[in-house]
C-alpha cells in the first residue's frame, strides 16, 4: 500500500474499517512506522455529531475525540502490511484527561505515539490540540484480532 502523505479519506478507508459517519479522521500529515502518527480532524458547524451544552455552544462530546484518537492510532497499527487484514479492538483507557473542549469550526490534530508494541497487544499515548492546546491526553490499549475474512 502507498503511503504518501498526506493520506486522504480514500488512503484511510483502505486502512480503517470504518465509514461515514464514524469514520472520524480527515488526513493523515505525518507518519512515522511503529512510532508515532498525526492526524486531523476538522469539526465543521454542520457536523452530526455535535452537541450543545447550556449556553448554545456546539462541542464534540469528549467521547467522539476519545474515538478519533483511536481510530489514529488504529491506523498507525493497520497501516503495516502484516496487521492489513487484522481487526483492532478498543480494549482501554488510562490516564485519560480532558482539558478543553472542542468546538465547531476548530481543527484537531491528534498524534498517537506506541508506547507498547507486541504481535497482538500494545499500548498507545494519544494527545489531541487544538491551535496548540491540549484537549485529550491518555494512553490506550488494544488487541489485534482476525477478520472474518481470516476464518474462512
Amino acid at each position: 500500500m502507498d503511503l504518501s502523505l498526506p493520506l486522504d479519506h480514500p488512503a484511510i478507508e483502505r486502512i480503517l474499517p470504518h465509514r461515514f459517519p464514524f469514520l472520524l479522521v480527515d488526513r493523515i500529515t505525518e507518519f512515522e512506522p511503529d512510532k508515532r502518527v498525526v492526524g486531523v480532524k476538522n469539526v465543521s458547524r454542520d457536523d452530526h455529531l455535535l452537541i450543545e451544552e447550556p449556553g448554545g455552544e456546539a462541542i464534540l462530546p469528549p467521547t467522539v475525540l476519545t474515538e478519533a484518537v483511536a481510530q489514529v492510532g488504529a491506523i498507525l497499527i493497520l497501516a503495516k502490511p502484516e496487521n492489513r487484514e487484522k481487526l483492532i479492538f478498543f480494549m482501554g483507557m488510562e490516564s485519560v484527561r480532558y482539558k478543553r473542549p472542542v468546538r465547531a469550526g476548530d481543527v484537531v490534530v491528534v498524534e498517537a505515539s506506541v508506547r507498547r508494541l507486541r504481535s497482538r497487544m500494545g499500548l498507545l499515548k494519544g494527545v489531541a490540540k487544538v491551535n496548540g492546546q491540549v484537549c485529550i491526553v491518555g494512553t490506550m490499549t488494544f488487541a489485534l484480532g482476525d477478520s472474518s475474512k481470516d476464518k474462512s
